[in-house]
């Protein structure tokens, strides 16, 4: 049997189910937020006053449409405003509402908690190498596009 028989539905099964977490938990505790919402939420709050949209598409590997998408809908619900940066009128500036400041003290404590949930019973240096075979897995499927016909 080939070792790597099924490793993309374990990942699938995997991702579905720590997204299928986080929404139940933002359910169970009234925080009306997507994955992709919070997501840019923690990326604007973690980018402070240099936080401008194109540069949270690339961190969040999306495009520049679902980036804004998501970050329109952030706008209507109050959590974040957008501006020009002063010294670059092409770039919008993603600023955060005192009322997204105050969701982010609500849920922190919660993806805290499950952020410890996820590594009960896997170490420290288990965990760095889950990284790693991530990172590499990502590395080369990202060589691998483009290619027309399989690598001998």
């Amino acid at each position: 049997m080939d070792r790597t028989e099924g490793f993309g539905v374990y990942i699938d099964r995997t991702l579905k189910k720590v997204q299928h977490t986080f929404l139940q938990v933002f359910a169970d505790n009234d925080i009306d937020l997507t994955i992709e919402q919070w997501v840019i939420l923690q990326r604007v709050h973690l980018e402070g006053k240099e936080a401008s949209q194109a540069d949270i598409a690339k961190s969040n590997f999306r495009n520049r449409a679902t980036t804004s998408r998501v970050i329109s809908g952030l706008c209507k619900k109050g959590l974040l405003k957008k501006s020009r940066f002063r010294d670059d009128q092409k770039r919008y500036k993603l600023i955060m509402t005192e009322e997204g400041r105050h969701l982010m003290k609500e849920v922190m404590p919660l993806i805290k908690d499950l952020r410890r949930v996820s590594t009960i019973d896997i170490s420290e240096d288990e965990f760095e190498t889950f990284y790693k075979v991530l990172d590499q897995l990502y590395q080369n499927f990202d060589e691998y596009e483009g290619y027309k016909k399989p690598i001998e």
